[in-house]
């Protein structure tokens, strides 16, 4: 276009409008320049061309000023121009447009040109290829075909007054973004497919560029955009990178190590309103995953900013879904509150909470009948058992906390279903941990506890799902309740004699069999439930069974070695016996302890419930 110097979308001017008698009225009234003060700034207008048809460029094509020099009262006329859109820039843009100056429309000044000449009235009305029309043009035929143009351009709305929105820039840029983003998409798709041999860093590079672009944007616009893009089929993954990506650049310290040191680049308000719109954008698709690690970090930010509860609601709802591939470091979260207990003891409560109900959700939603096998080989009891693994490392962990009263230690073991546990170590080593602790810090919370808090504690725990080694310590521990010493005694020696006896079971598998029968007068529904409960409790025996089997079996190898060993010394066949069956006992002293230690040493992952065993029990 004329104006505009090397532009592909050049307009060749068109004569003017013929004025009617009040605009030569007025341009006749005007014998001198025109001072047009725009926020301070002054711009002086001269009569180019003694025509009375072409006097002064800007009031032919702009309607504002032609009504404020309709109205001004001096010749010399010096008008003001207040809040005008894009200051004094855009406004001396729009004159140099008028005056046939050679400027270039751009992305980054095409939303200024618009609204000002919105302001300004330079529509066609008044003059043939105004301002309105020409940024228009720019607008519909490049910015909008363009992703990068398009985000650059809703950049430059942010600065703008809501004028911008009247005339429809920042929504037809989020269309426009969200549009090519899935273009864009569907290309890199195809070009994948052909690039399927490839390396893994040919495919990592068609990943989506558009991500940090996307960071330039304000929350606002930014929440606008990703919503038009889940509306339009943008892929759930690259949104997640994006949201990832946005929270890394506009909330600093995301990461763990930084967690707690609050960003000092925006208010509060700010960082608050930025973590809760992040979280709401969270894809909800099931078939996309969100990295764990991120929705920690958004969980500890949300606190640390003191988001809405709904929102801190939503996202322990989400890390609940998903809880069985936790780690510990993710779940050990800081307490921001002064006074109280070093660890966030009651978010993680409240996510185990809606684990548990997702769990029985699940198995409500089996569609299991009486006979199949699906029911004591559930993926959701699966996923319970490593929960409560978790679990009882996360107590270990919490247990040394001055500050941690009993009540919430408590509440987390009991909030666990006893199934939740084949084995009850990793809870005894807790216990243990946090009686040891209560005799150190008298000072604290964590007084000295009475002998009745003690015994209601130790009650959590079952002697009969203990291992060898923690009945071992359990026997020689003086900061347990003597009931408890007694019961681990008692069932140790039970256990012993069932080894010695041959027998294989515990003697309570046929009893919980028999129970299991289901009532003529009972609800289909309800036998199905007892059923379940049944087979959920002989699959946890059964785990126990082999367990114990396990352990027999590595007496059994030690007990032939050590044969071996002392019959090439000289020593008898019957003395050799004695003392291998010495060593299973739990009157045998250190020797024996120090043997079943050594055993377990090598003793890998134990059959189907995966459990690591822990060797340190206080």
């Amino acid at each position: 276009m004329g104006m505009v110097s090397e532009n592909p979308f050049a307009f060749s001017n068109r004569s003017p409008k013929l004025s009617n008698s009040f605009t030569t009225r007025i341009f006749s009234d005007v014998a001198g320049d025109i001072t047009i003060v725009v926020d301070g700034e002054s711009f002086l207008l001269h009569k180019p061309y003694d025509s009375v048809l072409l006097k002064f460029p800007l009031v032919s094509r702009s309607g504002k000023i032609r009504k404020m020099v309709a109205d001004a009262k001096d010749s010399a006329a010096k008008l003001e121009l207040h809040n005008i859109p894009g200051g004094p820039q855009a406004f001396e843009l729009a004159m140099k447009f008028c005056y046939g100056m050679n400027f270039e429309i751009t992305s980054a000044n095409v939303a200024h040109l618009r609204c000002a000449a919105e302001y300004l009235e330079m529509s066609e009305d008044y003059r043939d290829e105004n301002l309105i029309e020409r940024t228009e043009i720019y607008l519909n035929e490049v910015v909008v075909q363009s992703l990068e143009k398009s985000v650059e351009v809703l950049a430059t709305c942010q600065t703008l007054p809501p004028i911008a929105e009247e005339v429809g820039i920042p929504s037809r840029c989020v269309e426009a973004i969200a549009t090519n983003a899935c273009k864009e998409q569907l290309m890199a798709g195809l070009s994948m497919l052909n690039c399927d041999g490839e390396s893994a860093e040919l495919k990592s590079g068609c990943l989506d560029w558009w991500v940090e672009d996307l960071s330039l944007l304000r929350i606002e616009y930014y929440q606008r955009v990703i919503f038009s893009m889940a509306r339009t089929g943008v892929r759930p993954d690259s949104i997640v990178a994006s949201l990832m990506h946005f929270a890394q650049t506009s909330l600093k310290g995301i990461g763990k190590c930084q967690i707690w040191k609050k960003p000092d680049s925006l208010p509060e308000h700010d960082q608050r309103t930025i973590v809760e719109t992040l979280i709401s954008l969270m894809p909800t698709d099931k078939s996309c995953s969100v990295p764990l690690s991120f929705m920690f970090g958004m969980l500890r930010m949300s606190i640390m900013v003191d988001a809405a509860i709904a929102c801190r609601l939503e996202i322990e709802r989400r890390i609940a879904y998903r809880l069985e591939m936790v780690t510990l470091d993710d779940i050990l979260i800081p307490s921001i509150y002064a006074g109280g207990s070093l660890y966030d003891v009651d978010t993680i409560h409240r996510i185990l909470v809606n684990f548990l109900q997702r769990i029985e959700e699940e198995e409500d939603d089996e569609d299991c009948g009486y006979e199949s096998e699906c029911i004591g080989s559930s993926p959701s009891h699966g996923s319970l058992l490593k929960v409560g693994r978790l679990i009882d490392s996360y107590l270990a962990e919490i247990a040394p906390d001055p500050y941690l009263s009993l009540q919430k230690f408590v509440a987390m073991i009991e909030v666990l279903p006893d199934y939740a546990r084949v084995i009850d170590d990793g809870l005894y080593r807790a216990i243990d941990i946090y009686l040891k602790a209560s005799h150190q810090h008298i000072a604290t919370v964590h007084t000295m506890l009475t002998e009745q808090e003690c015994k209601k504690l130790c009650k959590f725990v079952d002697c009969q799902k203990l291992s060898q080694e923690a009945c071992n310590h359990a026997a020689q521990n003086d900061r347990l309740p003597v009931q408890m010493t007694v019961r681990v005694l008692y069932f140790e020696q039970v256990r012993l004699k069932t080894a010695l006896s041959g027998n294989s079971g515990d003697g309570f598998v046929s009893q919980r069999i028999s129970s299991g029968v289901p009532s003529a007068a009972m609800s289909p529904r309800d036998n199905y439930a007892s059923l379940r409960r049944e087979n959920r409790e002989l699959k946890l025996e059964i785990s126990r069974m082999r367990v114990r089997l396990s352990e027999l079996e590595k007496e059994q190898l030690f007990m032939k070695q050590g044969m071996m060993d002392k019959t090439g010394n000289g020593k008898t066949f019957l003395t050799s016996i004695s003392k291998g069956i010495g060593k299973m006992g739990i009157f045998s002293g250190q020797a024996g302890g120090k043997r079943l230690k050594s055993s377990r040493k090598s003793r890998g992952v134990e059959g189907k419930t995966g459990r690591r065993r822990r060797h340190s029990l206080s």
